[in-house]
């Protein structure tokens, strides 16, 4: 999670904000968090009346539609693969993939 916390005074509400996910530069997914089921207020109001939502705490929404398992053909994440999230208003999450250390003995 990350890079940056935005607080509401100076986000907003999270409405209205684009959404796009890329990997290896190429669009994957793009979508809007007007798109969300459920609006951010009412996750937060929902989650809180059996919950104790302190700070740092995340609630994950789900995924645009585009996920790579259900392409045609199916698309799996590998290592060297970069993937970026970017949220209209906060910034870009950038994931470099890597192997499985154990599976390859290295230490990075």
């Amino acid at each position: 999670m990350g890079p940056w916390i935005v607080t509401t005074d100076e986000l907003g509400d999270a409405s209205g904000l684009l959404i796009s996910l890329t990997v290896n530069s190429v669009a994957k997914q793009a979508s809007n968090t007007d798109q969300l089921i459920f609006t951010v207020p009412y996750l937060v109001s929902y989650l809180s009346r059996n919950t104790t939502l302190l700070p740092g705490a995340v609630i994950a929404t789900g995924t645009p539609g585009g996920v790579g398992f259900t392409r045609e053909p199916p698309e799996f994440l590998r290592p060297g693969t970069l993937v970026e999230l970017t949220i209209e208003g906060i910034g870009t999450l950038s994931n470099p993939l890597i192997g499985d250390r154990s599976a390859t003995g290295s230490t990075r």
